[in-house]
């Protein structure tokens, strides 16, 4: 993997840039859409191609689980298995492992749980972790850390953090750069940062070919975020791409970009469409609601997608209303592109060092206070 930094905004950290995988460029900063079982909920991945989406993110620890790895296996990998011929990242299933609070028990061995599904026993360790993901062939692949919850003592995420960097080593001697692989490193330490400090100190040397930043947007106010991820990225290389996992709000998009993150996902654009809630160039829209009944207008007037230069909000409500399945499919539609295009925009205002202004007329468009 290379990865280029083309531009630097000349007032901010936002950084233009452009990573090369086995299976394509993306062009950063990017946001990248979530098909947690191997699929963009509702959508082809012709659909979610043509949208604009450059690379998908899937999860581990549900495709470990269900269809399970002889599947994908016997498919070729998951690339094959769901017909995507664009990069994929996966997670490395700590997140949704140590969401299971009464579920699991962390040793240093790794973890060991009771499926969500069935309750059967399941054990994941760094190892583990990274044979799950050689098997998916993603073309990048994260390492298994601990998100601790928010809020959390200081002694906790000490230790957390602290085990999170001893397994990133167990996963990068397993891994052993595999050829058409990438493995990121995760910068955990909760809100404290000097712990964040300690945490990218220490695997800044280990040499992965990018770093993300976990255990953000779990519950922390936004000035917190901020804060803690503005001290964060000062402590990342320059020349590898940063990852700010599990955001996809605009607000969030923004500031992640504005402090040097390169990429970001979140399942939220499917999520609030599949609940009849659309992101518009004006703020969201809750298109069930009863006043777009004979509203004739697109979902938003500014967005030249599928779904708004083909049907009205009076039509999208309707679909909801009736429970029809194309509902839920042009909400999806809608808001995925709409954060493409934004981070698209976004991209454009970095080359022409206006970000600032970029993010300044959005937010009043959209509603947010200037930040």
């Amino acid at each position: 993997m290379k990865f280029e930094l083309l531009k630097e905004s000349s007032n901010t950290k936002a950084r233009r840039g452009r990573i090369h995988t086995e299976h394509g460029v993306i062009e950063t900063p990017i946001f990248m859409p979530v098909g947690t079982q191997a699929t963009v909920k509702t959508m082809t991945p012709h659909e979610v191609a043509e949208l604009g989406a450059q690379i998908i993110l899937s999860n581990t620890y549900h495709l470990f689980l269900r269809p399970g790895m002889e599947v994908i296996q016997q498919a070729g990998g998951l690339h094959k298995f769901m017909n995507w011929d664009k990069p994929i990242l996966t997670d490395s299933g700590g997140f949704q492992v140590f969401s299971l609070s009464h579920r699991r028990k962390i040793t240093e061995e790794g973890v060991m749980f009771r499926s969500h599904i069935d309750g059967s026993k399941k054990f994941l360790s760094p190892e583990i972790a990274m044979e799950i993901q050689h098997t998916l062939g993603s073309d990048i692949m994260m390492a298994f850390d601990e998100c601790a919850p928010y809020p959390s003592t200081y002694d906790y995420i000490v230790k957390s953090m602290e085990r999170t960097t001893r397994w990133a080593e167990r996963c990068k001697v397993y891994h052993n750069n595999k050829p058409g692989q990438n493995l990121f490193g995760i910068v955990q330490g909760g809100m404290y940062k000097d712990l964040r400090k300690e945490s990218a100190n220490a695997l800044v040397p280990m040499d992965f070919p990018g770093y993300a930043v976990g255990g953000l947007s779990v519950g922390e106010p936004l000035e917190v975020m901020k804060d803690v991820l503005d001290y964060t990225t000062d402590f990342l290389p320059k020349d590898k791409p940063r990852y700010l996992m599990g955001v996809g709000t605009p607000d969030y998009l923004f500031e992640a970009v504005e402090r040097g993150i390169d990429m970001a996902d979140c399942v939220l654009p499917t999520r609030i469409a599949r609940n009849g809630t659309v992101m518009t160039s004006q703020g969201r829209l809750v298109i069930k609601n009863a006043k777009y009944a004979l509203d004739q207008r697109p979902m938003d007037e500014e967005c030249d997608c599928y779904a708004c230069k083909n049907f009205t909000r009076s039509y999208v409500r309707h679909l909801f209303h009736t429970n029809e399945i194309l509902g839920l499919r042009l909400a999806s539609i809608h808001n995925i592109y709409f954060l493409l295009k934004l981070m698209e925009k976004i991209r454009k205002s970095i080359e022409e060092d206006s970000f600032l202004e970029f993010k300044d007329d959005f937010y009043k468009k959209y509603g947010y206070n200037k930040v």
